[in-house]
């Protein structure tokens, strides 16, 4: 388990070592971004008292276990808050997988949670939350979004990428942490995503798993070249 500070409104909520939330501070109280593993309540409510404000809204990346395991809790918990996602995702935190037919085939793999909680609102692209800006990055699953702080250039990512043993987009296997690769639905798609969110020129990059990193530009971009090549060789 672990809290850290990054910047002047994030805090990082860690838990087992390798499974990220983030609390996001605005005027009118906090933003949580995702809510971690199941058994996470209790860790996020105590850092939201640390900082002396209310959890106003949860946003989700997206609807795997380990992103929003504690969403029914902390909604029992704050009857109030407000649970946001993507349109596209919201689907799938309802326990329908269907692909659309636009979209590519491949199985949405992970561990989906399934609730009859009805989110507030529907996030699109390029909508903003506060201080927040959606930005849509498919790939992970179909709906995966990720958020930009547009007062000091933090992009929260969700899976769009991690910094575990190194940094890499969602799709890659890495050996230490395989689980997202496991989990990701198409890697073609989320190489776009990680390209995009590299030409946004985030000052600071904070992931679903790993460490938050200070001027990831150079990283994001070595991630985004490797696995390019990984892909050019599975379709060669």
């Amino acid at each position: 388990m672990g809290i850290s500070k990054h910047g002047k409104y994030l805090t990082q909520i860690t838990r087992l070592g390798a499974f990220n939330c983030y609390m996001v501070s605005e005027p009118d109280g906090l933003t949580l971004i995702d809510t971690n593993l199941p058994g996470s309540s209790k860790m996020i409510l105590a850092t939201a008292q640390n900082h002396g404000a209310k959890i106003r809204r949860i946003l989700l990346t997206h609807a795997h276990g380990d992103h929003a395991g504690s969403l029914e809790t902390l909604k029992t918990l704050i009857p109030e808050v407000e649970i946001m996602l993507s349109s596209r995702e919201a689907p799938f935190l309802a326990g329908n997988h269907q692909l659309k037919p636009s979209e590519p085939q491949n199985k949405a793999g992970g561990n989906f949670i399934t609730t009859q909680l009805q989110p507030n609102h529907l996030l699109e692209a390029g909508e903003r939350i506060g201080s927040l800006e959606v930005i849509a990055t498919p790939g992970h699953t179909p709906g995966h979004i990720a958020f930009l702080d547009t007062r000091d250039g933090t992009i929260i990512a969700g899976d769009a990428m991690g910094t575990i043993s190194r940094t890499w987009v969602t799709g890659e296997f890495i050996p230490l942490f395989p689980f997202p690769a496991f989990a990701t639905w198409h890697k073609p798609t989320a190489l776009e995503s990680a390209k995009h969110l590299h030409g946004l020129r985030p000052t600071r990059l904070a992931v679903g798993h790993g460490k938050v990193l200070e001027q990831p530009q150079y990283a994001m971009q070595q991630a985004i070249l490797r696995i390019q090549k990984t892909n050019d060789t599975e379709l060669a």
